[in-house]
């Protein structure tokens, strides 16, 4: 029979002791509605001695969130334990999750108590809070660092004043998986009433292991782990939610093991909690991170585009999301490009495929990721220039305050160079003079913008002007990162226009006549 664990939600409690992750009662509740669609069996909705806003929340929490039990924590004393049971008392399903530290440098130092009275403690405490709920979870904190046969004694003691659940807290990271797994192990081994009781984990991520020690946990016998979603906490912070999750849904043949899971809500969840907590998810972070699912490797590319299993065990969908992307950048290779030109609309013979590759590997290289919009403007630059009859070859400019702008501009044109130089007002104005004199016209600039067609400092900039000739007009575009390059692009490209069909025959007419 495949067991269940339970999965208990702390992001609430422990998750808010991250610092700048402080959370409004309100917003709390928002998130807690969000844990019970995502189908979560315990939210432990806060601390309630340690503030009024805390409690407030839980009590919010507890009056509204139907289905998943409501858990609050408490030290092992009676205003700690009073503050949580008033504060869950609406609930339908409460629970009253009680700690104290067990581990020989926590009775040495902060609580200055021998073992016999960390016993008597600990059972008074689960005692108290037996009043007022059936569902108590008690937690030795520190527990990965006390005594294996110490820990043992007081996990027996406390599920015999009635804790049904107990949790086994690697309260600051110190565990590593083989060794935690056995901790766990050994007390299903050597506590005699533990089947009395649900083993928990709470892991911290301080060597970056909280998540791997809580499957090692599960492996060996937890029946519930604690975390957090987008592993949110203390310090270093929780075993995360939505990568224990899928580790147990993806590698379900070596668990063995379900949630209730519904992992299709894990990035709702993730960008809800990274939005009202103000800490951003990094980009390469499992499961949720913004590259958990794009591909940029040509041969990875080339993979996913064949069979996504080839490089993507879990579907997006899973969690929530439309789909993979393939981010185009120096590394894709020619079929991702091509996908992508079609998705956009763009059909190429190869020959014009061929080309705006070549451009698109150039254009890579100035960039980290190159965006749909500068795939538009390459084509859309591409395709008019291929049968223009001038080319821009070269264009180089010098400029500053105390230069003339001046710019140098190489033209090709049906297999001829042409190359010259001008002045002007600015870089650009040089660049437009310089042209008219290659081009032997001095049209008028009728309008002229320019805008970033994609984000980041590296942005690709696009040129649309209008130029006006003899009566006739021509609307031109360029694109570059360099924003000289794209101004003469552009220029070139309405020139073209102005020239082209009829109006290039009257202009070639006009050329070829013998001067007067």
């Amino acid at each position: 029979m495949t067991r269940r664990i339970v999965m208990f939600d702390t992001t609430l409690r422990d998750g808010e002791q991250c610092p700048g992750a402080s959370l409004t009662p309100t917003q709390k509740l928002e998130i807690a509605k969000q844990l019970a669609r995502l189908g979560v069996d315990v939210i432990e909705g806060g601390f309630p001695i340690a503030s009024p806003g805390d409690r407030e929340a839980v009590k919010l929490i507890a009056q509204t969130i139907k289905g998943p039990t409501i858990a609050a924590l408490a030290r092992s004393l009676p205003a700690d334990i009073d503050a949580a049971a008033a504060a869950l008392a609406p609930a339908k399903k409460k629970r009253i999750h009680v700690f104290l530290a067990t581990s020989p440098i926590h009775r040495k130092y902060k609580l200055r108590k021998a073992q016999e009275e960390i016993v008597r403690q600990a059972v008074w405490a689960v005692t108290y809070a037996k009043q007022y709920a059936r569902d108590i979870e008690f937690s030795p904190e520190d527990a990965s660092r006390t005594e294996p046969e110490f820990l043992h004694q007081v996990i027996e003691a406390v599920i015999r004043a009635g804790a049904t659940t107990v949790n086994i807290p690697d309260t600051v990271g110190f565990a590593i998986p083989d060794q935690f797994g056995q901790l766990i192990h050994g007390i299903v081994d050597h506590v005699p009433n533990i089947e009395r009781a649900v083993i928990s984990v709470h892991c911290h991520n301080d060597l970056g292991l909280s998540v791997p020690n809580s499957l090692a946990a599960i492996h060996n016998g937890a029946g519930q782990v604690e975390c957090t979603v987008n592993g949110i906490g203390e310090r270093a912070g929780n075993a995360s939610l939505e990568e224990i999750v899928m580790t147990l849904k993806i590698r379900h043949d070596f668990y063995r093991v379900t949630t209730g899971i519904d992992t299709t809500q894990i990035a709702k969840a993730s960008r809800l909690v990274s939005n009202l907590t103000g800490i951003i998810v990094q980009p390469n972070k499992a499961v949720v991170g913004g590259n958990a699912f794009r591909h940029e490797s040509g041969i990875h590319q080339d993979g996913v585009l064949k069979h996504a299993a080839t490089y993507e065990i879990m579907r997006p969908q899973d969690i929530g999301l439309a789909s993979s992307q393939l981010v185009l950048g120096k590394l894709s290779g020619r079929h991702a490009f091509a996908k992508r030109l079609a998705a956009l609309g763009f059909r190429l013979s190869p020959a014009d495929l061929n080309q705006a590759f070549e451009r698109f590997k150039v254009l890579a290289d100035k960039k980290k990721e190159v965006f749909d919009e500068d795939l538009a403007a390459i084509v859309e630059d591409q395709l008019p220039a291929e049968h223009a009859l001038y080319k821009l070859a070269y264009v180089h400019t010098a400029s500053g305050s105390e230069t003339v702008p001046t710019a140098t501009i190489r033209l090709t044109k049906e297999g001829k160079t042409l190359q010259d130089a001008a002045c002007g007002d600015g870089p650009v104005d040089a660049c437009y003079n310089t042209i008219d004199r290659l081009t032997g016209i001095s049209p008028e600039l009728v309008d002229y913008n320019l805008h970033a067609v994609t984000k980041g400092k590296d942005a690709l900039g696009e040129v649309v002007l209008k130029l006006r000739h003899q009566g006739v007009e021509g609307v031109g575009r360029g694109a570059s990162t360099d924003v000289i390059e794209a101004s003469a692009k552009a220029y070139l490209n309405a020139i073209n226009k102005l020239v082209s069909s009829s109006t290039r025959r009257s202009y070639l007419k006009r050329r070829e006549s013998p001067h007067p």
